[in-house]
């Protein structure tokens, strides 16, 4: 008895002094008002400033896992792999004819210099067929023969154009950098990461403006189409798209205040609310400018996700000050009191927020660092805004009695039959049914998310929609080019001058051999190809002289005719091209599997395959990455939350009531995105995250309110019964609001923008529903009476 005596005393103390600590923090902020008010309006001028200068911000290696061995390896050789890495192909189409006309070789040629100067493109390995480094080769009588496929004595002349078109079949480049029906032509155009004039990262946005400028406006005509592919060109079509997502974020702010309004009665009270929302994504972004950084496309979304954060926990502040106020207190001290009972639940929500999606850094992609430091940073400042700043504003302007009325008639003169029977699944029967509905959906979502795929899944940019210009551009050169878009590049790696070797050729053509029955590689080309074709043009163009040979004078004789890129400088990396069908995951995981595994058998110390370079490699690498980072952030983000729950709880049982129904979110947001096509990837990972984030707000809401009437002395169901009154309402009321809000990011044009629309309206809506429904059942049969 004694013992029991002195448990008791233990928890009155240290409730005592968690008590003495919110009176002391809320003495300290509401004795202080009108200078908490002044700090903020001058920081948020401060900050206003700054968030009117950011930029939006696009790197190719932020893109990429740098960490990854194949990302390593691609570095370490890039200056040898040139052309070979981020890039650009502007197609010039002759939609009336095909290229062998004067005309239409004018203008190739203008665009052919248009690009060549264009602030941020490696002039050294640009090619086209204006180039004089893309030549034709053949076999005379006298030996080989060759020279520039433009002829230098063209003059745009009949027999000049006659002999372009000789040209052009003897290079090899029909199907490369023209078209299979001659009818258009490629500039390829790799870029430098640093633009050569300002010295800075090259941005992408203005690369991409630069080609819509000089190039598709001036002179796409009837006569003459453009297409263009290639990251920068995504890039900045995704960039362009920000005037839409900031049109779908003044919807949202517009839809939020009406809500708020219907909600609140009081249209003071749900501009303030709205307010502080939108300054801390003001804030949000001035710290950011500040801090030298900028929105990636990524990212861009995250300042919608901090506006919805604000206004779920602004409505919660409000709900608590209006009960207050009904209880005869005035503005002042019902804002106190409901600082005091809602400043430690709210805090933990937003400390879990802030934490959880800081564990998003654990993925090792510097867009998904940036957009966990973006994330984290706002909700940061939620806790000044919206947790300080708004109850401190409501002490001076109130609320209305329209707001008041509205809640005493709500409570008082109605029996509330739906939340009756929402208080009747703490009953122990009705609570093993819910379970029960609960574990249904569990094993249902374990099935249907087996189908989950990592990567895109789809052709083109799948950030964008399949009928954007972009991807239209892509279909056109996938449809009339013979080398796909899709490139994965293995670096054969021997010592100095040994690229040529029989033994690394032989090993090159075995390879090729191999890649080449594995489905979805399209063809492959190296610089076996070249030997091959020289040694047979050596014999007079003998087919059986087509094949490498172990006389190794021949080899080298034959390797050095190679052109520009099938070799470096000292002879000690030869790249393996190879194109594929599409960057499907299936695709790439079987394609590296196979060079892993050759790689495995006959790699030595004097022959390393080392994979990867070429888009398609460097999305291998990071669909290897997502495919592991996606359970070690999950991992994070739920330890993260269960720690913080269970500090502020101190109960075991809590904590499993507030996270099973996110568990059970999540598992189903998994198996939505496999049934509607959505792929684990880095515009989709984060989602999840930031779903959990959000959601958990309920949850810790939810019960801190059941917890207080049940330290009333009420029982579970008539303390749930009253939580829902208050705070349920409250929960139900912000998670219909921020899901039909995000729900019309499913019109946007950015697909990627649309997939994270779905996605989170899901998220809020199951949230709402888990904490709403199996919150209760679990604490049924958890809660310790």
């Amino acid at each position: 008895m004694n013992y029991i005596r002195t448990d008791i005393s233990a928890k009155q103390k240290n409730s005592l002094a968690q008590k003495l600590g919110e009176v002391v923090i809320e003495k300290t902020l509401f004795g202080q008002r009108a200078i908490i008010i002044g700090l903020f309006l001058l920081a948020t001028i401060w900050f206003g400033f700054q968030a009117a200068q950011i930029k939006p911000d696009a790197s190719f290696e932020k893109m990429i896992p740098t960490y990854h061995p194949y990302i390593v390896n691609y570095l370490e050789h890039k200056d040898d792999l040139k052309g070979l890495g981020n890039a650009v192909r502007v197609v010039v189409e002759n939609p009336n004819g095909d290229i062998f006309e004067r005309e239409f070789l004018d203008i190739l040629k203008q665009v052919h210099e248009e690009v060549f100067y264009i602030p941020g493109v490696d002039r050294t390995a640009m090619s086209s067929i204006w180039s004089a480094g893309v030549r034709w080769t053949e076999v005379t009588e006298e030996g080989f023969a060759g020279g520039p496929v433009i002829p230098d004595t063209y003059d745009g002349s009949v027999a000049t154009i006659e002999k372009l078109r000789i040209n052009v079949l003897k290079s090899g480049q029909v199907g490369t950098l023209v078209a299979n029906n001659f009818r258009s032509a490629i500039i390829y155009a790799p870029l430098l990461e640093f633009d050569p004039d300002t010295g800075e990262a090259l941005s992408y946005q203005v690369f991409s403006d630069r080609l819509e400028s000089l190039i598709r406006e001036k002179y796409q005509s009837d006569s003459v189409v453009i297409h263009i592919t290639g990251f920068a060109k995504v890039v900045g079509d995704l960039i362009e798209g920000v005037t839409q997502v900031a049109l779908f974020f003044g919807l949202a702010v517009v839809f939020s205040l009406i809500m708020l309004v219907l909600y609140t009665r009081c249209l003071r009270s749900a501009l303030i609310a709205l307010g502080c929302s939108i300054t801390a994504v003001v804030w949000q972004l001035g710290i950011l400018n500040s801090m030298g950084l900028g929105l990636d496309p990524y990212s861009m979304l995250v300042p919608f996700l901090v506006f919805a954060i604000g206004v779920s926990h602004s409505v919660q502040i409000f709900n608590g000050i209006v009960h207050e106020v009904a209880r005869g207190a005035d503005s002042l001290t019902a804002s106190r009191k409901a600082f005091r009972s809602l400043y430690i639940p709210g805090l933990t929500a937003l400390i879990s927020d802030g934490i959880g999606f800081a564990t998003l850094r654990v993925i090792e992609i510097g867009v998904i660092q940036e957009l966990a430091l973006t994330a984290s940073i706002g909700v940061g400042v939620i806790i000044l805004t919206n947790l300080i700043l708004l109850p401190i504003l409501i002490s001076y302007f109130g609320v209305s009695k329209r707001a008041i009325t509205k809640l005493v008639n709500e409570e008082e003169g109605h029996s509330h039959p739906f939340w009756h029977f929402m208080a009747t699944f703490t009953e122990r029967k009705k609570a093993a049914v819910i379970l029960m509905i609960g574990g249904g959906l569990f094993i249902l979502g374990l099935f249907l998310s087996e189908d989950l795929k990592i990567g895109d899944l789809d052709p083109g940019a799948p950030e964008l929609r399949a009928d954007s210009r972009y991807n239209l551009d892509n279909r056109f050169i996938t449809e009339n080019y013979s080398t796909s878009t899709d490139i994965l590049v293995v670096m054969v790696k021997t010592t100095a001058d040994k690229c040529s070797d029989y033994q690394t050729l032989d090993t090159l053509d075995t390879l090729q051999w191999r890649l080449e029955g594995v489905s979805g590689v399209q063809s492959t080309n190296s610089l076996v190809n070249f030997t091959k074709m020289a040694l047979s043009g050596m014999n007079e163009g003998s087919v059986k002289w087509n094949a490498l040979n172990r006389n190794q004078q021949l080899l080298n004789a034959a390797s050095i005719q190679a052109p520009p890129g099938s070799f470096n400088s000292d002879c000690s990396l030869a790249p393996l091209i190879v194109f594929l069908n599409d960057h499907k995951a299936t695709t790439l995981t079987a394609v590296t599997n196979e060079i892993e595994l050759f790689a495995q058998e006959h790699g030595s110390e004097h022959i390393q395959l080392l994979l990867a370079a070429g888009g398609a490699g460097i999305e291998a690498a990071t669909n290897q990455v997502i495919g592991t980072a996606q359970y070690k952030m999950l991992a994070w983000v739920y330890g993260v939350v269960f720690v913080l729950c269970l500090l502020s709880f101190r109960s075991l049982r809590i904590v499993i009531c507030i996270l099973l129904p996110l568990c059970l979110t999540s598992l189903l947001c998994q198996a939505l995105m496999a049934q509607i096509g959505i792929g684990v990837k880095v515009a989709t990972l984060p989602v999840i995250a930031l779903g959990v984030g959000i959601g958990v707000d309920y949850g810790i809401y939810i019960y801190s309110k059941m917890q207080s009437y049940l330290d009333q002395g009420l029982e579970l169901g008539d303390a749930y019964y009253n939580t829902l009154k208050t705070t349920g309402k409250a929960v139900g009321f912000t998670g219909i609001t921020l899901a039909i809000g995000v729900g019309t990011w499913a019109f946007s044009p950015i697909k990627f923008q649309a997939d994270m629309g779905i996605l989170l309206t899901f998220m809020f809506i199951w949230n709402m529903v888990g904490a709403l429904t199996l919150l209760p059942a679990l604490t049924a049969f958890l809660h310790r009476k």
